[in-house]
């Protein structure tokens, strides 16, 4: 019996139905990706599976006893829980028991002290400290300190918490909804990685293409009502859907010319009415009734970049520029760097590294504290916000393209408003509804929309392919290719920066900017890594086999055997142990700090600070390690 099974499901809100007697069936251990084009109803199908969504017709099963959890879209705006209640939350029964006894376990009053006793005796009688064991652990597996607030963490920290709230109570089947959005690639990678040692089933919505590549043992596809299952990977997916979409096409084809020549059979004369086969003309009505109810395909969004004036040969050339907020230290520092007409430059770095700091301060927004920032001239700039905040979400999509224009130039075209829009997947009646009932992947396209209905030579987009469809990423990307003017993009989405930039420039945390060539991978070849994802150093030297215990430096000096040092190099080895003690102390600190789940979210210069207070402590305990092994070599 399959883990889910959806057998005849079907829901409509409009004139074309989201699920058409759709079919689909879950085995233990699957991965599978949701894939579907903005407004197909993905989304929708979650909540129809989580039962949160009725649908009109047709069953969903869940296997009897299985648990299913979900990782959803959305994050919390403002939830002031710490990371521990929100995962005991997981457990409705003894969540907000074990959540009230590690608040009251912090205090000490007498009042907290009766009322620990009291729930203390509740959780027992639930079995609620197996359920305290279970929160505890993984929100040490995935490094999230239990008292933080959530509303105080970074979105990569709250998917975190959210995730091990899903998977505490070791659910049989997982839903995750867009879960890489707004995630640094480190994040994501950490994601991957936890996802694919997850030993339950998956079914997950998501457009990056490199995370499905990692994870989908299975793809299928919503269209048009219907579930298309694809035994593959996302890779077969792609060859097998081409196929499959010819195929229809020829079908469609050879319908419609059987459909053509009947229809001009009924319209001959007087005579061939007279000896009309009836048999054949109702097999042309349920042919008109068929042709009648075939839901095509929707169209490719179809758009195109307004190129203004080039710009000058130089866009941009900074000089050992700097810059900080409010007196601490800088942000950006040394920044050395050239920017020509045409080049095509992607940013990454972990959250809060300063990517959009950069951004402002290469386009004159900002000025630099020390050193020089040089712009070119006829500059025409064009900024899509990933935050949509350009959008007015109680104006319709035509009132926040149009601003009082009826119609718009595109590369010496005129194009009315609503025509415009239709190459963007609006149609009229969609252009005219307000913004705020849009989905993610609407509100992306609007903005696209906005940003290329006007002037520009150069594009600078933060996070353009938050919520789009692959195929209009697709075309996203072959349309910044062939934009003759400055493209600056920053992007977690490691396919998109392949496809797209010839340039990267990696910030990483302590204000220095590299630039590599080539995008993402290639900036891997070159041996980019991020701070994260550096080995910690270990504090504690490996006991030698056969269970003894290791010799520390200090036990090897005492031996006496130190006859060729003179007296100066004997006391040197002599204090050489206890600096590798402190040493290590030091370093152990300071990557017990870089380890908070919060260290990342403090101000820049105290990062930057920390991080290079740690990578100097650990060159220097490399450096007393080798002298004190010379020594002793020396010493016999």
């Amino acid at each position: 019996m399959p883990l889910l099974s959806l057998e005849g499901v079907s829901l409509a809100y409009g004139l074309h139905p989201l699920l058409d007697d759709a079919r689909l069936m879950i085995e233990r251990g699957e991965r599978v990706s949701l894939l579907g084009r903005n407004g197909e109803g993905k989304s929708t199908l979650l909540k129809v599976i989580l039962g949160e969504v009725t649908p009109d017709g047709g069953t969903v099963r869940l296997e009897d006893g299985a648990v299913m959890a979900v990782l959803p879209q959305m994050l919390p705006s403002d939830d002031q829980r710490t990371a521990y209640e929100v995962v005991a939350d997981a457990f409705p029964e003894t969540g907000q028991l074990l959540a009230e006894f590690h608040t009251l376990s912090q205090q000490a009053d007498d009042a907290s002290l009766k009322r620990l006793m009291q729930v203390q005796e509740k959780l027992e009688a639930l079995d609620g400290w197996r359920l305290d064991q279970k929160v505890s652990a993984i929100l040490a597996q995935f490094g999230v300190d239990p008292d933080r607030v959530l509303a105080t963490l970074s979105g990569g920290w709250q998917r975190r918490v959210l995730l091990a709230k899903a998977l505490v109570a070791e659910p049989d089947l997982l839903l995750l909804d867009e879960p890489t959005n707004h995630l640094d690639v480190p994040a994501i990678a950490w994601l991957e990685d936890t996802l694919r040692q997850y030993a339950g089933a998956l079914l997950f919505v998501s457009h990056d293409r490199a995370f499905i590549r990692r994870l989908a043992t299975r793809v299928v596809e919503l269209d048009r009502g219907q579930l298309v299952s694809f035994a593959a990977t996302y890779d077969r997916y792609l060859d097998l859907k081409e196929k499959a979409l010819e195929e229809e096409e020829r079908q469609n084809a050879e319908f419609d010319r059987k459909l053509r020549q009947e229809e001009a059979w009924i319209r001959q004369g007087i005579k061939a009415r007279r000896t009309r086969n009836m048999g054949r003309v109702r097999a042309l009505k349920a042919m008109r009734e068929e042709r009648r109810q075939r839901r095509e395909r929707g169209g490719n969004a179809s758009f195109a970049i307004e190129d203004a004036a080039r710009s000058g040969k130089l866009v941009v050339e900074s000089k050992d520029a700097a810059f900080a907020y409010g007196g601490q230290d800088p942000i950006i520092r040394d920044l050395n760097l050239t920017i020509m007409r045409g080049d095509k430059l992607g940013l990454i770095g972990e959250n809060g590294t300063g990517k959009t700091t950069l951004v402002r301060l290469l386009l004159g927004n900002l000025e630099p504290g020390e050193g020089q920032v040089r712009l070119g001239t006829n500059r025409s700039v064009a900024y899509f916000d990933q935050l949509r905040g350009e959008l007015d979400p109680d104006q319709n999509a035509l009132e926040n393209l149009a601003e009082g224009r009826e119609f718009i130039d595109i590369n010496g075209q005129q194009k009315h408003v609503l025509g415009y829009l239709q190459d963007f997947l609006f149609s009229p009646e969609r252009a005219r509804s307000p913004v705020r009932v849009f989905s993610g992947g609407e509100r992306a396209r609007l903005m696209l929309a906005k940003l290329f209905s006007k002037p520009a030579n150069i594009l600078v987009l933060d996070e353009p392919t938050n919520d789009l469809d692959v195929e209009t990423l697709e075309l996203l990307e072959s349309q910044l290719v062939a934009f003759s003017g400055t493209v600056i993009v920053i992007s977690h989405d490691r396919e998109f920066l392949d496809n797209v930039v010839t340039d990267t420039l990696f910030l990483d945390g302590s204000g220095r900017v590299r630039s590599y060539v080539g995008g993402y991978e290639d900036w891997r070849r070159q041996g980019g890594v991020f701070p994260s994802e550096r080995p910690a150093r270990p504090t504690e030297k490996p006991k030698p086999e056969g269970g003894g215990k290791a010799a520390s430096p200090k036990a090897k000096s005492a031996g006496g055997g130190n006859r060729k040092l003179s007296y100066k190099l004997k006391l040197e080895l002599e204090g050489l142990p206890d600096r590798i003690s402190a040493l290590e102390g030091e370093i152990e600190s300071l990557q017990a700090t870089v380890s908070d789940t919060a260290f990342y979210t403090r101000p820049h210069d105290e990062v930057s600070e920390t991080l290079e207070a740690l990578a100097a402590k650990e060159q220097e305990l490399e450096q007393t390690m080798e002298r004190w092994m010379e020594l002793e070599e020396m010493a016999g």
